[in-house]
C-alpha cells in the first residue's frame, strides 16, 4: 500500500507534531510516522494510582517561550508556576544550609569564585552568534577545551567548582568532561544566559502545564486525524531531488519533502538510499544524548512546605544519587510530589541497578534532605531515558569537543528534499520545548 502526501514527517515528538499541525493549516497533506505506540517523544506522562498525572520527561516553560504559551492557549490548556516559595537547601556533607534566591550561601571565597565563574561564562557566551558560532575568533580554542578544564583553570575553590559542575549537570545531564566549553556557551546563549537556565521564577523552570506536556502533544495529535501513524518504524528512505519514498511496516509513503524530527542518535538508525553526505553521519555520531533518570515520589501532602521549605535542594553529598530536587506538586492537587534528577555518571551507575535498589536510594536521598517522612511515599515512579528505545537518553544531544567547529555548520542544512527538525536544531531555546517549536517553524518555511 502506497500513501501519497505532500510532506512525510518522521517522529511525533513535539517538533514533528507541530510541523504537521502547521502544514495542515496551510492546506498541505501530511503523513506523520511514529515508531512508538504513543506521541510525545521525550515528553511523557505517568499516571499514579490515585489518578494524578506527572511529567516523566520534559516539563518546563518560562518567559520567552512565547510559542509554547500561544500553543497552550490555542488548545485550551492551562499552566501554573512551579512551587518556589520558602527556603531552599544547600546540602554540604552532613548538614544543610538554608538560602533564598538562585545562589546558595557559601563561605566568602567560594561565593566569590562561583560568582566569577558564572559572570565570566555569561560574558563569553554573549559574544557568540548562535546561528554561526564556529565563526567566532576563539571558537576553535573554546571547542578544544572541555568545560571541566575551563572550570579548573578559572577557580581555586573546590566548593565553587563542585557547585558549578552540579549546575551544568542539571542543565545538560552530562559530566563537564564530556562537553566542550564552546557547546556549553552556545547552549546558554541560545537560552538567554546561564542564570535563566537554572532559575525558577523568571527562568526556564518557571511554569508547568496542567495535564502535562504529553497532554499538549495528545491534543495536537488528535487534531491531525488520520495523518498520524503510530507503531510505524521507518526501515528505509529512498530519495532524489524529485521526492522521497519511505518504507514503514507494510506501507510506503511518497512525498515531495520529508522532515526528520528525531534526536541525532535516532537519525543514525535510518537507512538512506542514496547515503547522505558523510558529514551528516559524522555530525550525528558526535552528538550523544545526555544521561538522566527522572525520579518522582508522591506523598499524601507536600509536607516539606510545613517547614517553610521550597522543595528545592542542591546537594554536594557525593554518596547520594540525587543532587537536585524540586517540588513538582501540581497546582490544585492535594498530593505532594518531590522530583529529583540522577544525571551523568550517576545516571549510568544507578541505571544498572534494580528498580527497587534505585527507588530505595532515591527515597533515602529525599529523607536526608527532608526527614524520615520522605521514606513513606504513597506512590513512586522513575524513568531512565537511556533505556527508552527511541530516545536513548535525555534531555537533548550534546556535541563532543571539536564537533561544533568541524561539523556544526551542517546541523540544520537540508539534503535535497530532506529537512531536519527537533529541538537540537533550534537556533533559540535549544533543548527546550520552545526549541522544538522553533525548529518545526523553520522546517515548515523550508518545505513550503
Amino acid at each position: 500500500m502506497i500513501i501519497k502526501t505532500d510532506v512525510v514527517i518522521v517522529g511525533a515528538g513535539l517538533s514533528g507534531l507541530y510541523a504537521a499541525h502547521l502544514l495542515q493549516q496551510q492546506g498541505k497533506t501530511v503523513s506523520l510516522l511514529e515508531a512508538r505506540e504513543r506521541v510525545g517523544g521525550r515528553l511523557d506522562n505517568h499516571q499514579f494510582n490515585n489518578g494524578d498525572l506527572v511529567d516523566v520527561g520534559g516539563q518546563w516553560i518560562g518567559p520567552g517561550h512565547d510559542g509554547m504559551y500561544a500553543l497552550l492557549k490555542k488548545f485550551g490548556l492551562g499552566f501554573y508556576p512551579l512551587y518556589d516559595k520558602g527556603q531552599h537547601l544547600l546540602w554540604l556533607g552532613k548538614k544543610a544550609r538554608r538560602y533564598s534566591g538562585t545562589i546558595p550561601k557559601l563561605n566568602p571565597v567560594a561565593l566569590i569564585q562561583l560568582g566569577w565563574l558564572m559572570w565570566r561564562f555569561d560574558v563569553m557566551a554573549r559574544t557568540l552568534d548562535v546561528n554561526a558560532p564556529w565563526r567566532h575568533k576563539k571558537a576553535k580554542q573554546w571547542d578544544s577545551l572541555t568545560l571541566e578544564s575551563w572550570i579548573r583553570k578559572n577557580s581555586v575553590s573546590k566548593q565553587a567548582r563542585e557547585l558549578f559542575r552540579i549546575t551544568i549537570g542539571a542543565v545538560f545531564a552530562v559530566e563537564c568532561s564530556e562537553i566542550s566549553l564552546l557547546h556549553a556557551l552556545i547552549y546558554a546563549q541560545s537560552n538567554k544566559n546561564l542564570d535563566y537556565l537554572i532559575s525558577v521564577t523568571g527562568g526556564a523552570q518557571q511554569d508547568r502545564i496542567h495535564g502535562g506536556s504529553a497532554g499538549l502533544c495528545q491534543q495536537i495529535a488528535d487534531s491531525l486525524g488520520e495523518s498520524l501513524h503510530l507503531n510505524s518504524k521507518v526501515s528505509s528512505i529512498h530519495w532524489s531531488n524529485d521526492g522521497v519514498n519511505v518504507k514503514s511496516n507494510d506501507r510506503e509513503y511518497e512525498g515531495k519533502k520529508i522532515i526528520l524530527a528525531m534526536p541525532p542518535n535516532q537519525l543514525l538508525r535510518l537507512g538512506f538510499s542514496p547515503a547522505l553526505p558523510g558529514v551528516k553521519d559524522q555530525l550525528w555520531q558526535h552528538m550523544p544524548a545526555g544521561s538522566c533518570i527522572k525520579c518522582v515520589a508522591q506523598y499524601a501532602t507536600p509536607f516539606w512546605r510545613d517547614n517553610n521549605l521550597s522543595g528545592q535542594v542542591v546537594s554536594l553529598q557525593g554518596d547520594l544519587p540525587i543532587r537536585v530536587t524540586f517540588d513538582n506538586t501540581e497546582s490544585g492537587k492535594t498530593a505532594g510530589l518531590l522530583m529529583g534528577f540522577i544525571e551523568g555518571d550517576h545516571a549510568r551507575h544507578w541505571g544498572e541497578k534494580s528498580e527497587q535498589e534505585r527507588k530505595q536510594a532515591v527515597l533515602e536521598s529525599f529523607a536526608t534532605f527532608f526527614g524520615e517522612q520522605a521514606l513513606q511515599p504513597i506512590d513512586y515512579v522513575d524513568r531512565n531515558w537511556a533505556n527508552e528505545e527511541f530516545s536513548r537518553g535525555c534531555y537533548s544531544a550534546n556535541p563532543t569537543p571539536g564537533t561544533w567547529t568541524s561539523l556544526g555548520q551542517h546541523l540544520r542544512t537540508r539534503v535535497g528534499p530532506i529537512h531536519f527538525a527537533g529541538t537540537e536544531t533550534a537556533e533559540n531555546y535549544t533543548g527546550y520545548m520552545e526549541g522544538a517549536l522553533n525548529a518545526a517553524q523553520r522546517c515548515v518555511k523550508e518545505v513550503t
